[in-house]
């Protein structure tokens, strides 16, 4: 073990592939009993002195965002719309970066996420199911969708329906087992009392693979147990509804085709046609045929409306009276009407003799090559390896059948150790991998690193010639049918685009650019701040949820780097306006490190973000240099940290400006101007101030790592000027929130270490002394742990010293579950493991458990005292990562640093001057107060005497 995590002999080896038997749940697992139906999240509300405090911004809000439909464009908040909120979820089916499609425990497929930040496809399609049939040699028939719910009566009343399906699942006698990326649901007797039925769902997410952890595709095998005296006849019936979610199958123009058989593995596609400007997108459904296995198909049926051909119901008959589409013919309806939904089916069937199992594997994939954005389109990951032409969903299920054991092997072997180590709480050991669903099911879309495709039209009235395409310049792209014409046209159009538009590219924040000669392209990576927040790698929260891609897939944490380590080099002054004060800003200046990669145009228009301006957030540019400096130790990737060093450097030189009075440390400014962007903060503070010495010795040990010795010296002695400064903030139990004297001052900030946890974490020195900062640790278990809910809800944000909570704010008032994360891993750095897994633990209780309020595999940003949710399906809680980074210590390249200049010296003189004239060509220009209205300077006042 290094780095924190197993190193491989090539991409995703985990050691020799050993057979998994797929009817074994994992050693530990998280359950739940099918006829559970889950405690539904309830969201918080906020008091009526919040309300009136964001009255203001909550209307330019929801204004801004009526503006940005108009023009067919996202906002950054989805809080305006009714969001389906259930608490059944489990875990979602295909890899990273090339869509989600959620399922439940019961057995639903819902929330779908098969384009970015597509809205209204969050239910379950109730016609996707696996069904089971059962008959023995009396005549003995059972039938059974294995799914815990059932559909409602159809407005027609026809009764042809999927409600005319057998919904005859005994929930109680089945239960359902998950460990991302695998889940087991256990049908003991169902249909048949005779029989048990283990299906295991697998998707590729495998840690340090960069391919087959691309793929859009699931595999379901289904392990069938017959007990009885006799031998039962079983047909498994998987249906799948030509939709993505929502209306979309009802829009018509949809058609279904039977796959080409190819090495027994038989099924049928179902071509979407989208709307609203999204491309294209084919599902696959298939099966393999064995020696004991038979597979056939209905290409079509209708789930609801009037076009022609067989129904639902009939579909369903079929199977009951023959157990096989063999009798069915051809039924293919090409392509459906508007107003009629249709659906594919395809059953496998198996003759199990009395006290054998038989196995049965069924595959789903989709196909969806492209990604677009305001007339750019970008091709996902996975088609490196089977093209873009959305011709691919049969390849890609064929494929998974044959190759998912091996996945398997791959994944039980990285996941066993941990599982195994019986020093981990159990509770742990399941969530620290099922916090994981969030690579999946958070929005990601992960691309093929090459520049976006554009329209002709984009052209204009250039001139321009198609040239050879770079289809034969790159012999390593492994696409079956190379001749194809329509991919050499492709591949010619592409490279003329971006010949053409090299000087857009060179305004975008592509970290591509920053790679040497024969360094691997990985791809982009982009995943959301959460399901209600939508802004790509928000980079404040990255900050927490960055261990885990650091530890499973760091090639991609690497990306991510260098795309902001870019962005901290450009200069955007297009206007955007802030919400919180109504002011027209830059969208992003020279130095400062946006806030997102973007929303509706990602890399060339950042900083989505709009509530308040972040070019002077005071946590942003501490955040970039401490996450390169870690991700450099962890990697030993020293290319990586000489692309990026001028970016750290500039970083730097940015944020000095914020220490107004020369004293080495850097002040807030009395507004939300961190990642708190609800809680002010004045002058010297807990929370920057730490991250700002941290980020010093960061900087410092950059610089020292890449030989600029002179810089390595300079920010070495600064950071020994602020650490000075930031200890007196100590107040003899704890640091305080900041040293303003304001009603938050002598807060107990839960995140008061932020700086040290990452200090610690890369190997550098302590921003305090020992004493104080275990110290600093204890009163938070004591006052922000232990005093709510007896300790078992998590770490509330802000505790006074009086033992209350902080009631300032909405965000005071808050327990944020990757905050809770971090301040564990903190504390397993500093040797207080026990205290570190009880403060966690209320994490685990509130999110997890079985009599949670329900957010298990959607994990929201935060909850309040009463357990209500802001937010769900979040970035932030994947910092459990940093906890598993703490315990196994990794092993970091760094050099001990040896400094022996003083602030006085020639040297350090020198460098100084040099540094203050870059940081003085990076301040931000004095900002002018607006005159207030005489209406917005008497709601100030009544909000200022309101007794609320």
């Amino acid at each position: 073990m290094e780095n924190g995590f197993k190193k491989a002999e090539k991409e995703g080896d985990y050691g020799p592939s050993q057979e998994i038997d797929p009817a074994k749940p994992a050693l530990l697992t998280w359950q739940r009993r099918l006829d559970g139906n889950g405690n539904v999240p309830s969201e918080f509300v906020l008091t009526y002195r919040e309300i009136m405090h964001m009255a203001p911004v909550g209307l330019r809000l929801w204004l801004h965002t009526r503006e940005e439909a108009a023009k067919g464009r996202a906002s950054i908040f989805d809080i305006f719309r009714k969001h389906y909120v259930s608490g059944d979820h489990g875990v979602p089916l295909g890899g990273i970066g090339s869509g989600s499609i959620g399922r439940s425990y019961r057995g639903e497929f819902q929330r779908f996420k098969l384009f970015p930040i597509i809205k209204g496809e969050e239910g379950p399609v109730l016609a996707n199911q696996f069904s089971a049939f059962v008959s023995r040699g009396k005549g003995e028939r059972l039938s059974t969708v294995l799914c815990a719910k059932s559909p409602e009566l159809s407005k027609d009343g026809s009764g042809v329906g999927i409600e005319s399906w057998d919904w005859n699942l005994k929930g109680e006698l089945c239960t359902y087992h998950a460990l991302f990326p695998r889940a087991w649901t256990i049908y003991e007797g169902q249909p048949d009392p005779e029989l048990k039925i283990i299906c295991r769902q697998i998707s590729p997410f495998i840690p340090h693979n960069y391919k087959e952890s691309s793929f859009p595709v699931s595999v379901f095998t289904f392990t069938l147990s017959n007990s009885g005296k006799t031998s039962a006849d079983v047909s498994l019936l998987f249906t799948w509804a030509n939709s993505i979610g929502g209306v979309s199958g009802f829009s018509g123009g949809h058609f279904n085709a039977k796959m080409k058989t190819e090495d027994g593995v038989r099924g049928v596609l179902l071509h979407h046609k989208t709307a609203n400007g999204h491309p294209p997108l084919t599902f696959a459904i298939a099966a393999k045929e064995t020696t004991d296995v038979r597979v056939s198909e209905c290409p079509s049926f209708l789930i609801s409306g009037n076009s022609p051909g067989i129904t639902a119901k009939d579909m369903w008959q079929d199977i009951k009276t023959h157990g096989s589409f063999d009798h069915l013919g051809h039924n293919e309806i090409s392509p459906s009407e508007p107003g009629s939904s249709i659906g594919a089916a395809i059953v496998a069937s198996v003759t199990i003799p009395s006290g054998s199992v038989r196995t049965v594997t069924f595959s789903l994939a989709w196909d969806c090559p492209e990604v677009r954005f305001n007339e750019k389109t970008y091709h996902k990951r996975y088609t490196k390896f089977y093209g873009f032409l959305g011709d691919a969903a049969a390849k890609i299920a064929h494929d998974a059948i044959f190759e998912h054991a091996d996945w398997e092997s791959q994944i039980e072997s990285w996941q066993k150790p941990i599982l195994e180590d019986e020093k981990l709480p159990e509770w742990y050991r399941v969530t620290l991998f099922n916090e994981l669903y969030y690579f999946n099911a958070g929005g990601t879309i992960w691309t093929d690193g090459l520049p976006p495709m554009r329209s002709l039209v984009s052209i204009g009235e250039k001139k321009f010639s198609l040239d050879k395409p770079r289809l034969y310049q790159n012999k390593n792209i492994d696409v079956a049918n190379q001749n194809d014409m329509a991919t050499e046209i492709l591949e010619r159009m592409t490279s003329t685009l971006e010949r053409l538009h090299t000087p857009l590219m060179s305004n975008a924040a592509f970290g591509t650019n920053l790679l040497q000669d024969g360094e691997e392209n990985v791809g982009q990576f982009l995943y959301l701040e959460g399901s209600e927040y939508l802004m790509w790698n928000t980079y404040d929260v990255h900050f927490y949820s960055s261990f885990a891609l650091l530890m499973l897939f760091p090639k991609l944490e690497l990306s991510i780097q260098r795309d902001f380590a870019v962005a901290v080099m450009m200069h955007d002054p297009s206007k955007k306006k802030i919400m919180g004060d109504g002011r027209w800003v830059p969208r992003k200046v020279l130095g400062a490190v946006p806030h997102d990669i973007g929303l509706n145009d990602p890399w060339f228009e950042v900083n989505a973000y709009n509530l308040f301006y972040t070019d002077n957030w005071k946590d942003l540019n501490s955040k970039f240099v401490l996450q390169v400096y870690r991700d450099f130790i962890a990697t030993g990737d020293k290319n990586f940290a000489i692309a990026v060093w001028p970016s750290v450097y500039t970083a730097m030189a940015f944020l000095d400006q914020f220490d107004k009075d020369g004293d080495g440390m850097i002040e807030n400014e009395g507004f939300p101007d961190q990642t708190y962007d609800a809680w002010s903060v004045a002058g010297v503070s807990a929370y920057c101030g730490g991250l700002w010495v941290a980020a010093l010795q960061a900087a410092s040990a950059i610089a020292l790592e890449i030989g600029d010795s002179a810089s390595a010296t300079y920010f070495h002695v600064k950071y020994q000027k602020a650490k000075a400064v930031f200890g007196k903030l100590w107040n003899g139990t704890y640091f305080n929130y900041d040293n303003s004297g304001g009603s938050c001052s002598r807060s107990i900030l839960a995140d008061q270490l932020a700086g040290q946890w990452y200090a610690r974490a890369c190997g550098l020195m302590p921003i305090a002394d020992d004493d104080q900062v275990r110290s600093s640790l204890e009163k938070i278990y004591q006052f922000n742990v232990l005093k709510v809910k007896g300790g078992m809800h998590g770490a509330v944000n802000g505790v006074l010293p009086n033992g209350e909570v902080d009631l300032a704010t909405m965000q005071s008032r808050e327990i944020w579950t990757g905050v809770t994360y971090a301040l564990a891993a903190n504390m397993i750095q500093e040797g207080m493991v026990d205290t570190a897994f009880k403060t966690a633990a209320g994490i685990h209780e509130v999110g997890w458990s079985q009599d949670g309020p329900g957010y298990s595999f959607q994990t929201p940003e935060a909850w309040n005292t009463n357990g209500q949710y802001r937010s769900l399906c979040y970035m932030r809680p994947l910092a459990i990562w940093a906890m598993q980074w703490a315990l196994t210590k990794p092993k970091l390249v760094n050099k001990e640093m040896v400094h022996e200049v003083s602030d006085d010296s020639i040297t350090y003189l020198k460098h100084h001057a040099e540094f203050s004239k870059v940081a003085s060509l990076l301040k931000l220009p004095a900002e002018k107060e607006n005159p207030k209205s005489f209406l917005q300077t008497s709601y100030e006042f009544i909000l200022r005497i309101s007794p609320f």
